[in-house]
């Protein structure tokens, strides 16, 4: 058997590539489908790599497979690079310091989540390359899964046929196994009025600002009566103008609806339709609803979540230095005092040390074993990583990328992602989904068993959240 602990030695040797990868998306910040350059400079690497590149499958410009290897056990790894509007941010700032020029940031970490996979995937390659071992590994570059659903577009589009298991990750602030996920709805509200002068003749009107208004009341007052784990949230895209004396005959509403399954997510969007109907039969405008698609809750797969947890048990979390430590410190000397205590709290409890011993090195470098609990595990977020989860054996780990209690979304976050923690995170995932592939080409029989826990998990059963006739993008 090939020694799994060169796992370690490639990635180390590939350590400072894949930083650059890391530092070259985090400076490109590109959104949506619009990634060009960020696909761009994954795919000329990869063939660099030796990988045989396809560009803009599924019809998606800015999506992307590298192939490397021949025969099965084929494992996927999934890559994504989009960033976030109006979170900007230079790296390493301990203050709110968009980057000149830049509207875009990467604030949930997508730089280091491509430079971790696609290190995976280059790490996988060598251990194909040096053993000669059968097997295929696939790096798929996948936009837009900030609000673009892109990977369910791409399993729509018949991308993902073909694979024996998934791997993938998350920057966040500590390291574990994803477990599941909410599906969710996009959903917009178009309501038509008729205009007239709000002063002089009001009875005219007919008032499209109203009907949002009361539509968002009547969901708020749904709320009460839709199951606990779901979430409901919206903003107006058109408030209908700025002069409050016409009588507004345009506005619109963007609705997000999230829960559990996309069943339930069914059964709150026929509830919200029926309000905004109601709204605009109260106020006698039209309305015109337009789903632009969804994603599906995330199945963590039992046997390649453990594959991938002993693979980060054995090669251990992020090698963060001193230098990182520091770096960690100015962070966690920008929060309140009681955010400071909870974050020293539960870091000094994820690491088993004291707090004080903590406070000096406040980044979680310990892994978090799977089992049961945490494979049931409950998020509020969703990913459609889950769409890929209900067609092929999946898992998904997170890892240290910064101090606890970091939330996503936010320009600390990508303040420190984009430092050498990010880096060492990034170094980390890539070679424990390395190890993780050599697991599977090294006993192949465990795809069987994982194929077997997808169907019954599903019933063999997926339906698209991508209504037919919308493309990507639409609603962006």
């Amino acid at each position: 058997m090939y020694e799994t602990k060169k796992i370690h030695e490639i990635a180390e040797r590939k350590s400072d590539e894949i930083a650059q990868i890391q530092h070259s998306i985090f400076d490109l910040a590109e959104y949506g489908y619009e990634v060009q350059k960020s696909a761009s400079y994954l795919e000329e690497l990869l063939e660099k790599e030796g990988f045989q590149v396809e560009r803009g499958i599924g019809d998606i410009e800015t999506a992307f497979v590298g192939t490397y290897g021949s025969g099965k056990p084929v494992i996927g790894i999934l890559a994504e690079y989009d960033a976030l509007p109006n979170l900007s941010q230079k790296a390493g700032e301990t203050k709110r310091c968009p980057i000149e020029g830049k509207a875009y940031g990467h604030a949930c970490g997508h730089s280091a989540l491509a430079a971790g996979t696609v290190g995976a995937a280059i790490v996988a390659k060598e251990y194909l390359k040096e053993t000669g071992k059968t097997g295929t590994v696939k790096v798929f570059g996948c936009p837009a899964e900030e609000t673009g659903f892109g990977k369910s577009f791409m399993v729509k589009r018949g991308c993902f046929e073909g694979l024996d298991m998934c791997f993938t990750w998350h920057p966040m602030d500590h390291t574990t196994l994803w477990g599941r996920t909410l599906a969710y709805y996009k959903v917009r509200f178009d309501f038509k009025g008729i205009t007239a002068h709000a002063g002089g003749a009001p009875e005219l009107g007919r008032s499209a600002l109203d009907a949002c208004e009361l539509m968002n009341v009547g969901v708020n007052y749904l709320r009460e009566h839709i199951i606990s784990s779901a979430r409901v949230h919206y903003a107006y895209l058109d408030a209908g103008g700025e002069a409050p004396n016409i009588v507004q005959d345009h506005a619109s509403l963007l609705y997000f609806i999230r829960a559990p399954k996309m069943s339930d997510c069914d059964a709150i969007l026929a509830r919200v339709k029926k309000i905004a109907q109601g709204a605009a039969l109260m106020t006698e405008t039209d309305v015109n609803i337009k789903v632009f698609g969804g994603l599906h809750d995330n199945l963590p797969n039992p046997t390649a979540s453990r594959i991938l947890s002993d693979a980060f048990v054995a090669e251990g979390g992020p090698d963060f230095t001193e230098e990182d430590f520091a770096i960690a410190r100015k962070f966690l000397d920008l929060l309140s005092p009681e955010a400071k205590e909870a974050a020293i709290k539960a870091g000094a409890k994820a690491e088993g040390i004291s707090e004080e011993e903590f406070a000096k090195r406040p980044l979680i470098t310990s892994v978090e074993a799977v089992d049961d609990r945490v494979m049931e595990r409950q998020y509020t977020a969703s990913t459609d990583v889950g769409d890929v989860s209900y067609i092929v054996p999946t898992t998904q780990y997170s890892a240290t990328t910064s101090i606890p209690g970091t939330g996503l979304h936010t320009w600390q976050f990508a303040a420190q992602v984009g430092t050498s923690i990010g880096d060492k995170g990034s170094i980390a995932v890539a070679r424990a989904i390395g190890r993780a592939c050599a697991e599977v080409w090294e006993n192949p029989e465990v795809v069987k068993t994982a194929k077997e826990e997808l169907l019954e998990a599903t019933g063999g059963e997926y339906v698209s959240p991508i209504p037919d006739g919308v493309e990507p993008g639409d609603g962006m």
